[in-house]
């Protein structure tokens, strides 16, 4: 099978195509043949007009956006209002902070470059019109700059609130009701400044450019989405490195608590918290927000017109106001536990959404396709009633939030049997606690996927028109961004409830009821962080399958645009060179989870050696008579962290591009196809085990089969050092790589059908893309796997040797 077959109607595929009869008497040529009809037909983008009134609701929409960063600063002045504790407590809290400005003002400043180039590049792919090539690129630095705000705010505030909290938690009485008020309310900054941003900035690209929208707001989700994976990897080896190393000097080998202050690692622990799972996973969840809302205005233009492209902003607008309700409405009650309490608010704030959101369609969509505006004639004669269909798939991507929240709350929570079973398997030591811990994640990756697959195909079985099943998808991945705001503010609660434990432990100061709360919303914090993993595994699987449509879209807009068709075997799953295609796709999702845990252990071998080594050069740190060198193990971490990005973010952006030129469209499909689903188990396996064990070892620290110290402890530790770098680096940056590698093939494809169909003789040009690209992938990885994971003790400058 050839790259791409193709055809031009009178075109004997030698010399340039000859021209079209005049029309006149009979009725004028088809331009293009069937098969290529049916390719771009129902997926070209219309240059939409828009109204008065319709210019009006994007302007409300702009409103509801600002309102929301109104909200989160009434809740910074609120959680900055809070008491700080006492100076012990504020100095460790200043390391903290200052550890972690400085890695990420670092990050930030490497990223800039790439983030430059990228900007450039995006200039030499094909677009209608030079007005939309620039907003294009323009709009992806807004992305960008957008989700490195928000990953950035969400540092800035944590590592002030983790102070509040822990000195909330210490107060003699109403503490635990004030310290799970300050960290929910913290993460609500985060979530409300993640929707605002990204519905600001969508919104405003429609206002902006109007029919042009969807093609520039794939600019701006790429930019969310690059930056995200970078800031999620980097992050991710940071803390999980730190983590790691500290875990096993200090509880393993010197048997001191966790975040005792004589382990030099603690500091970087901490820092690590904030950059990877305060910042890193707030640009992550605004990127996830932004690539939704980008495929959903992109195939709603082509399936339901004007109304399709508006549409999709009514229903985050309504998000806001529902998670603002959910933010405000969570508080501790007496004699219910605090995950009880958030799920509750998640509950409400999810049916208030759904409830204004069936109003919404009702109202603002027509009853029946003739009704629609700026759609082909084929979408006005189809049977059925478009505001039920919006109306029903978002219902079913509000219930998958639900569903995912109660189903990874089964597998993570310390009351239930999965987490309760690794705990008892601990007894029996720690090559059984990594067994059971493998099997609760596999075992809740199937019926995760199961969840997520059932709610994809529901929304697709809603129509027989495959443009408007796909708007369907994205609508329902629209329905699940209602619920971001709190998603986002439960996730923050996590490492700010985790950090004020650690500057509690570290100040000395807590005994008694205060450490009893922080140990509480500590194991809280690690079930919520697990929960919204999984929703936005969720939104990725719904978002990448969305942006199927817009790179179908992509490639029928291309061919139509040089009068060609392309061969239906072309997409065909059987087609061997699809299947190269799948396999590929597969294969790139364990590439990119093996480098990402085996930088989290290279890392971590310098911070074992480096943290040994200060327990043997200074005795005294044990009787607290000197104190450790904090900062070098920040630096170390902040080092072997910045320097594992090229490697992933390489593959992410040239693997799409190296499948492309090098097989073709077909099986760049089928690329994508394997990506995701390989990716999305992949994801949900690392995350659940992960959590699962890190709960395991919060069980048997609350004095279950032995308490702190015993082997069972040890073992439960082991266990957990296996699974941070599984739930808190590998599994939660294949969210954005699965969106990156998506977008990048939307925008590549055009490129590749010009090449392929409008240039002939062009083999050798597409050979040497994806040689180039190749090439530098190989290299990338190749320089990766030669930094050793042995450390090189006689150096003393804690380098690794390779």
């Amino acid at each position: 099978m050839s790259l791409l077959s193709v055809s031009r109607p009178g075109w004997d595929g030698h010399g340039p195509p000859r021209p079209e009869p005049p029309g006149g008497g009979g009725a004028e040529p088809d331009p293009l043949p069937h098969g290529a009809r049916l390719l771009a037909q129902d997926s070209q983008v219309h240059q939409l007009r828009l109204d008065a009134a319709d210019y009006t609701l994007v302007a409300a929409v702009l409103v509801i956006a600002l309102a929301a960063l109104v909200v989160g600063y009434v809740l910074i002045r609120e959680v900055l209002a809070a008491g700080e504790g006492s100076e012990r407590m504020r100095e460790i809290a200043r390391a903290v902070q200052e550890g972690a400005a400085a890695y990420l003002n670092r990050q930030f400043r490497t990223l800039a470059v790439f983030a430059v180039v990228v900007f450039l590049l995006l200039f030499a792919l094909p677009a209608e019109s030079a007005e939309e090539r620039i907003g294009r690129s323009v709009f992806f630095l807004f992305g960008a700059v957008f989700s490195a705000v928000i990953g950035y705010l969400g540092m800035w505030l944590s590592t002030r609130a983790n102070l509040r909290v822990a000195a909330a938690a210490n107060e003699p009485s109403g503490g635990r009701a004030k310290a799970m008020r300050i960290a929910f309310r913290t993460g609500g900054v985060v979530g409300m400044s993640t929707i605002g941003l990204g519905l600001f900035g969508t919104a405003l690209v429609v206002l902006v450019y109007a029919g042009q929208a969807p093609r520039v707001l794939e600019g701006f989700g790429f930019g969310a989405a690059l930056l995200a994976m970078f800031m999620r990897v980097g992050g991710g080896i940071f803390t999980k490195a730190a983590d790691v190393g500290a875990d096993l000097v200090g509880k393993v080998e010197q048997n001191i608590p966790e975040d005792d202050p004589r382990n030099a690692a603690t500091i970087a622990d901490n820092v690590g918290d904030n950059v990877g799972d305060c910042a890193g996973m707030a640009a992550d969840l605004f990127e996830s927000y932004a690539v939704t809302l980008v495929a959903s205005l992109i195939l709603g233009t082509a399936a339901f017109g004007t109304q399709g492209l508006l549409f999709p902003l009514i229903v985050p607008a309504i998000g806001v106001v529902t998670a603002v309700l959910g933010v405000y409405i969570t508080r501790a009650r007496a004699g219910e536990g605090a995950l009880r309490s958030i799920n509750r608010s998640f509950y409400l704030s999810a049916g208030a959404s759904g409830l204004a959101c069936a109003v919404a369609a009702l109202v603002y969509l027509p009853g029946s396709y003739a009704g629609l505006s700026g759609v082909a004639p084929s979408v006005r004669e189809l049977p059925g009633n478009p505001a039920v269909v919006a109306l029903v798939a978002v219902l079913i991507g509000i219930a998958l939030a639900v569903v995912i929240l109660k189903l990874t709350g089964y597998f993570t929570a310390t009351e239930r049997k999965p987490v309760r079973d690794v705990g008892q398997s601990s007894t029996t030591g720690p090559a059984t606690v990594v067994l059971t811990g493998f099997s609760v994640g596999f075992e809740s990756a199937v019926y995760t996927a199961l969840v997520i697959a059932a709610a994809v195909f529901g929304a697709f079985l809603l129509s027989g028109s495959i443009s408007v099943a796909l708007f369907a998808v994205a609508l329902a991945g629209c329905g699940l961004l209602t619920t971001v705001g709190v998603i986002v503010a439960m996730d923050t609660f996590g490492p700010v409830a985790d950090n004020a434990q650690g500057i509690a432990e570290m100040s000395g100061e807590f005994e008694g009821s205060g450490a009893d709360v922080l140990t509480e919303l500590d194991a809280v914090g690690n079930t919520t962080k697990a929960i919204t993993k999984g929703i936005a595994i969720a939104t990725a699987v719904l978002a990448a399958t969305a942006l199927f449509g817009s790179y179908r879209d992509a490639i029928g807009s291309a061919l139509a645009g040089l009068g060609a068709e392309i061969a239906v075997g072309e997409f065909l799953v059987y087609a061997p060179n699809v299947l190269v295609g799948v396999a590929i796709g597969a294969a790139v999702v364990f590439l990119f989870a093996g480098l990402a845990i085996n930088a989290v252990s290279r890392a971590a071998g310098a911070v074992v050696y480096e943290v040994r080594r200060q327990f043997s050069a200074k005795p005294g740190i044990m009787d607290g008579s000197e104190r450790p060198e904090y900062g070098r193990v920040v630096d170390i971490c902040t080092r072997d962290s910045l320097r594992e990005l090229a490697t992933p973010g390489l593959l992410a952006v040239l693997a799409p591009v190296a499948v492309g030129f090098g097989l073709g469209v077909g099986p760049l499909a089928g690329y994508l196809a394997g990506a995701i689903a390989v990716g999305a188990l992949m994801a949900i396996f690392l995350a659940n085990s992960g959590g699962a064990w890190d709960n395991a070892k919060k069980l048997v620290e609350d004095g279950h089969h032995g308490g702190k110290g015993s082997e069972a402890h040890e073992a439960t530790v082991i266990g957990d050092t296996v699974g941070d770098p599984f739930k808190d680096t590998a599994g939660p940056a294949i969210n954005p790589l699965l969106k990156v590698m998506n977008l990048v093939s939307v925008l590549v494809a055009p490129a590749v059908v010009t090449v392929t169909v409008g240039m002939e003789g062009s083999a050798p040009l597409r050979t040497v893309i994806a040689v180039l690209c190749v090439g530098a992938i190989a290299a990338a990885v190749i320089v990766s796997k030669r930094r050793s994971t042995a450390i090189a003790e006689s150096t003393g400058n804690n380098e690794l040797v390779g």
